[in-house]
């Protein structure tokens, strides 16, 4: 369980606060507007109408008591940008603050973010790939290089073992897991037998998997 500072209820900070409530995390929700602290009051630890660009507001917050800080205001970066080089300024162990453009992506990392979000750019490449080929069931980017993609058996490949494809070899592609029906397989072994039912998590280079898969 992790003490988390939320700053900003909006559309994705509301629901960033519900899916830390469903994992059971303390979170202490920061607003302006009342109406939003109501609403998300029910899935919250606390949270409080106040001014985050107000340093003795924040000083009131404890923020070296939080494990992370997270600055997800909508439509006010320079608010954005002054409660993110606070929150690190009094103390804040790990900052993430919210970007919607590369230029304030460099601002907020400049002035105190550790890390940095952009929901729309991240969600936009991710549809990009999803839907943009017959072939990719899901992604995930772990860098410029490389990801994670969840893609069918190949019919070729059916009824044939991992190791009897040997991806890792001829491709350098790596079969972390296979999923059937939905459900998520992790102790595969050279022996598991790839049915036509079964989706498969690659992992290795974008263009190694994009190469072998004919993505």
């Amino acid at each position: 369980m992790k003490s988390i500072l939320l700053i900003g209820i909006h559309s994705f900070g509301s629901l960033l606060a519900k899916h830390f409530s469903k994992q059971g995390h303390e979170v202490m929700a920061i607003d302006r507007e009342e109406s939003r602290i109501n609403e998300i009051l029910p899935y919250v630890t606390d949270a409080q109408i106040g001014d985050s660009t107000n340093e003795k507001f924040l000083r009131t917050l404890g923020i070296n008591n939080y494990d992370i800080c997270i600055v997800t205001i909508g439509g006010d970066f320079q608010s954005s940008l002054e409660t993110t080089s606070l929150l690190k300024e009094l103390g804040g162990k790990l900052v993430v603050s919210r970007a919607d453009r590369d230029v304030q992506t460099k601002f907020l990392l400049r002035n105190g973010a550790d890390e940095v979000l952009n929901p729309e750019k991240q969600v936009a490449e991710w549809a990009a790939i999803r839907y943009g080929s017959n072939h990719i069931l899901d992604y995930i980017k772990l860098d410029d290089d490389h990801a994670i993609f969840e893609v069918p058996v190949p019919t070729d490949w059916a009824e044939r073992s991992i190791g009897q494809i040997d991806i890792r070899k001829k491709h350098n592609i790596t079969i972390i897991a296979v999923k059937d029906h939905g459900e998520v397989d992790l102790s595969i072994t050279p022996e598991t037998i790839l049915k036509p039912s079964m989706t498969m998590l690659v992992l290795g280079e974008k263009k190694s998997i994009k190469k072998c898969f004919h993505i």
